[in-house]
């Protein structure tokens, strides 16, 4: 990189938050993606929104890519910098600017850790349900570059139904803000949506007004285990149509159901071919009652065992139990590839069959769980990097996942991310004509493609398999 650019991107920020020694460049090299590394030229550490448009000036001029990075725990190589140039790290830009409690709404900055975000809004009694399981690392502008999900997504939605307004600063400096603390409005073209879920590739995001609302009042966290598969799909199925949106709907088959019982030590019926972890807030009577029938539900559907928990911290335990299924499935293995399909939540056990067949047929061990309330699976393969020709393996595996979820009506990615990881898969959910539409709003925002380079469209789409139904 010229000493020029070096030099103004020092008086930029300081002296300190530049940084291009080899342990800077190669800590930021890679996301939670695993097998994909590339090195950036520098590393930068905005403090302000002025900052941020100062360096994006300075790199515009100089057609120097820019990749904007929170935490890092993107699972799509979405944050790897593979085109080399500058990490734009948001971590020093991470204050609440504001709580403002007469229009339910909090304006924070990007680098904001989300969990506590969350903890801080609840001890205002107040209720941000966003809650991607990895909330206690991830931050704001992740979870909104990538519209995370989260175990409350069924009932409350994802991060998208929560941001209102942003500050965001374009490929060439320009400051622009969407939205606002508005519940209504449609002022020309969707600008906040468009640049939710755009992973770094349209702006970079300086600020975010977020959407708050009263908490329930109160919970109630059960667990159905069902020896049938199908017996655990339909359960979920019938609890929707029987007009009854649970917070927290989510799915364990009988591999993810052994390791994190051998990681949390709950003391889970191993024996069970699916786990069903299902949490309902609300008004008491409300809760009470939706327990109960769903609890029925569970029963007419052959659940062996239905159990409440009796007390908070049990539900707690539970919970925290779910969300830690990928760190306890990466015990086994030295590599641990984490995916995400999402088909409509009548065909869960479909998918999963289909899933548990195509692991057979390419001799690879693959664990699922996921969001069952809304039809997002987490086929999560482990293995090891060293061995190519498992690893070969494992991408024809995934490869028919994707093919399968399409096939079933559903998408190749639900909360994850295009990035690189599902770019040459994109073609098949949204077909040429929405590529190029695609490609379109980039030039539009980013003309040089400085922003992220390298993600979402692919250099080649990848030809379509042809699977066979067994």
């Amino acid at each position: 990189m010229q000493a020029d650019v070096i030099n103004k991107l020092r008086a930029i920020v300081g002296e300190k938050w530049f940084r291009n020694d080899q342990e800077a460049l190669v800590a930021h090299s890679y996301d939670g993606t695993p097998m994909l590394q590339s090195l950036p030229e520098g590393v930068v550490y905005p403090s302000s929104t002025e900052d941020v448009s100062a360096i994006m000036k300075v790199l515009s001029e100089a057609h120097i890519p820019l990749v904007s990075r929170g935490s890092g725990s993107n699972l799509c190589g979405g944050t790897v910098p593979v085109q080399g140039g500058i990490v734009m790290v948001m971590h020093r830009m991470n204050r609440i600017l504001e709580v403002d409690e007469e229009n339910l709404t909090a304006t924070v900055q990007p680098g904001l850790i989300t969990a506590e975000f969350i903890h801080h809004i609840e001890s205002r009694g107040l209720f941000y349900p966003p809650d991607p399981s990895s909330m206690k690392i991830s931050t704001i502008g992740g979870n909104i570059a990538e519209c995370s999900g989260g175990l409350r997504g069924l009932k409350y939605g994802t991060t998208k139904d929560y941001v209102i307004g942003l500050e965001a600063v374009l490929a060439d400096g320009r400051i622009i803000r969407t939205g606002g603390k508005l519940m209504k409005d449609v002022a020309g073209y969707d600008l906040t949506k468009l640049l939710i879920g755009s992973e770094g590739t349209l702006a970079v995001i300086t600020e975010a007004t977020l959407k708050l609302i009263p908490p329930p009042k109160t919970k109630k966290t059960m667990l159905a285990m069902y020896r049938d598969l199908y017996g655990a799909a339909r359960t979920v199925s019938r609890i929707i149509e029987s007009h009854i949106i649970p917070a927290t709907l989510e799915f364990m088959d009988n591999p993810t159901i052994r390791v994190v019982d051998d990681f949390a030590g709950l003391g889970l019926p191993l024996d069970m071919e699916a786990i069903l972890l299902i949490e309902q807030d609300g008004d008491p009577e409300t809760v009470e009652r939706d327990i109960a029938r769903i609890s029925e539900i569970c029963a007419s559907e052959s659940a062996d065992r239905i159990e409440v928990a009796a007390t908070r911290e049990e539900a707690e335990k539970l919970l925290t139990a779910r969300r830690s299924a990928f760190t306890a499935l990466a015990r086994l293995r030295p590599t641990t590839i984490l995916e995400d399909a999402t088909v409509p939540r009548s065909r869960i056990a479909d998918m999963v069959l289909r899933i548990n067949e195509i692991a057979n047929k390419h001799r690879v061990t693959i664990a699922t769980f996921g969001h069952a309330g809304d039809g997002n699976l987490h086929p999560t393969a482990t293995t090891d990097a060293r061995d190519a020709e498992e690893i070969h393996r494992v991408e024809a595996a995934f490869e028919e996942i994707f093919e399968a979820a399409i096939a079933l009506g559903g998408t190749i990615t639900g909360e994850h991310g295009v990035g690189m990881v599902k770019a040459p898969y994109l073609e098949w959910k949204v077909g040429e004509p929405g590529i190029a539409m695609m490609k379109g709003i980039k030039a539009a925002f980013d003309p040089h493609h400085l922003l992220n380079p390298g993600k979402i469209f692919a250099k080649e789409t990848r030809k379509r398999v042809v699977i066979q139904h067994g």
